[in-house]
């Protein structure tokens, strides 16, 4: 694993950063100090973050981040899960079962794809998901050919926007509450670009940025399109309906039922062991 060292002292105090950084994980710092005050620490903690915002270092400029689950099997087919806006944490329990049933599960961070808190900072979704297929097709325990995406939230809204138009590359599209009403887009312009199936799940009390999300998702599968779309309805859902680690959320019952009908569309486009 790369470190980064950077020691700090003056006079007696002296203060250790390390910074630790491995592809598929967030850069952590781990300090080690001894005793000293903690307006102390935190001038030299801020410091270090001003030198290394100077100095070009961000999260956006190092590429796309992702985690790896090996198919339970010795290979699997590609399935790329791309997070909601809270980043990854939610949703490795999601990318767990998918590996279970044989696929190469990789999970990314959805702010790669489409950030709305970011300001004065242009994303490169399409640059960045097409860098995490690339080299999720170069693993050995990968099956080569075409992958299916799996968004939530903005993640959802990032597939839509960029994997529908990768026909060549992409065999299925699955998005949960895709927050695509905050990109202020003319749905039936954006469904027109739609080249690959998607399944599209939505709650109907999803009120995701205070708005009606629910309302953009019945606009957009009224949309002419050229690829097959299915909505699937959720009468008492919420955002992050399937998420258990959300209890003000979860539903057990939409929860399962979205899960089945993934599996099973997954299934149809995009087996575990490929076509």
């Amino acid at each position: 694993m790369p470190r980064i060292v950077l020691t700090l002292s003056t006079g007696k105090t002296k203060t250790t950063i390390n910074f630790y950084y491995t592809k598929g994980s967030d850069m952590r710092l781990n300090f080690a100090y001894p005793r000293t005050s903690s307006r102390c620490l935190w001038s030299y903690v801020l410091s270090v973050i001003v030198a290394a915002l100077i100095g070009g270092c961000s999260s956006k400029s190092q590429g796309p981040q992702y985690e790896i689950f090996l198919p339970a099997r010795s290979k699997g087919a590609i399935v790329i899960v791309v997070s909601g806006y809270s980043g990854p944490g939610l949703y490795r329990d999601f990318s767990s079962k998918l590996a279970a049933l044989g696929y190469y599960t990789v999970l990314m961070d959805g702010k790669d794809l489409f950030d709305p808190g970011s300001i004065g900072l242009i994303v490169p979704g399409a640059e960045n998901l097409q860098t995490v297929i690339t080299e999720s097709k170069s693993s050995l325990q990968a099956i080569p050919g075409k992958v299916s995406l799996v968004g939530f939230s903005v993640g959802g809204a990032g597939v839509l926007s960029y994997g529908t138009k990768l026909k060549d590359q992409v065999s299925a599209v699955v998005a949960f509450y895709p927050a695509i009403t905050t990109m202020g887009r003319d749905m039936e312009t954006f469904a027109a670009g739609f080249q690959t199936p998607v399944l599209l799940f939505a709650g109907e009390k999803d009120l995701y940025q205070n708005c009606c999300l629910i309302h953009t998702m019945r606009e957009l599968a009224k949309a002419p399109k050229t690829a097959p779309f299915e909505l699937v309805e959720y009468p008492n859902a919420r955002h992050g309906f399937n998420l258990k680690s959300l209890p003000f959320a979860y539903r057990h019952q939409d929860a399962t039922d979205s899960w089945e009908r993934t599996v099973g569309f997954l299934n149809r486009l995009h087996p575990p062991k490929g076509k």
